[in-house]
């Protein structure tokens, strides 16, 4: 069966372990601002200081908050591990996220400062969370496949976008790693928004067709660290 290859974006995020909840919900919210197509009243809340908007969706928003969570107990898990193995060999230390971040092209002075403020702060751990939309196609059948034929089925979802959230966590020892960090998130944030905006603007043409008088036409999926299997797994083509 041939299937579309999907428009990806990939976007930086950056925080401190306290604020990765925070931060990564607002990312999310603002993707779903711009792909979330109910009628919606504007909403917005602030992050850091930073107004983004918020979709006010009890079920999405319980999603989002669900998988920001998950994401943080990843992330707290991994700190520990490397906390607790860094103590068992004092000769060794953990990579530090500006090597990560070091070799990301682009962003400017607010990677910059990024680079600087995890410089100053010890590893908190990296992971990714990932945001798909999808499009419901009626699947071809045979005449002999009853199940197809008598509703059971009968739909393909198939992905036409997905945006993936790189998150690196750094953890500030002193007041002034702090502010250097907490300056950084926010440069960082306000980075991320301004791209998402321009992402969805620039980039139309593979939006879908509304289909279906569905409140929401295209679902979606919220993923934390999901191994990059291919899109041929993800998409369920067999």
């Amino acid at each position: 069966m041939e299937r579309q290859i999907p428009q990806e974006f990939i976007l930086e995020a950056f925080a401190d372990p306290a604020s990765v909840r925070d931060v990564v919900r607002g990312i999310l919210h603002t993707i779903f601002f711009h792909r979330f197509f109910p009628s919606l009243a504007p909403r917005s809340r602030e992050v850091l200081d930073i107004t983004l908007p918020f979709v006010e969706d009890a079920e999405l928003d319980t999603m989002i908050e669900t998988r920001a969570a998950e994401l943080a107990r990843e992330l707290d898990a991994e700190r520990t591990h490397s906390h607790s193995h860094s103590h068992s060999h004092s000769s060794g230390s953990s990579v530090p996220p500006h090597h990560y971040l070091s070799q990301q092209r682009g962003g400017g002075g607010g990677m910059a400062a990024v680079s600087s403020a995890a410089a100053a702060g010890s590893n908190g751990g990296r992971g990714h969370i990932s945001v798909q939309f999808f499009e419901k196609k009626r699947r071809k059948t045979a005449w002999y496949n009853v199940r197809a034929a008598y509703g059971g089925g009968g739909d393909d979802e198939v992905c036409w976008e997905s945006w993936t959230v790189k998150v690196t966590v750094a953890e500030p020892r002193t007041e002034s790693e702090r502010a250097k960090v907490r300056k950084a998130m926010e440069q960082t944030l306000l980075t991320t928004a301004m791209k998402i905006v321009t992402c969805v603007n620039s980039h139309k043409d593979h939006i879908p067709p509304m289909t279906t008088s569905e409140t929401n036409p295209f679902p979606y999926q919220i993923n934390v660290n999901q191994k990059d299997s291919g899109w041929a797994t993800r998409m369920g083509i067999y």
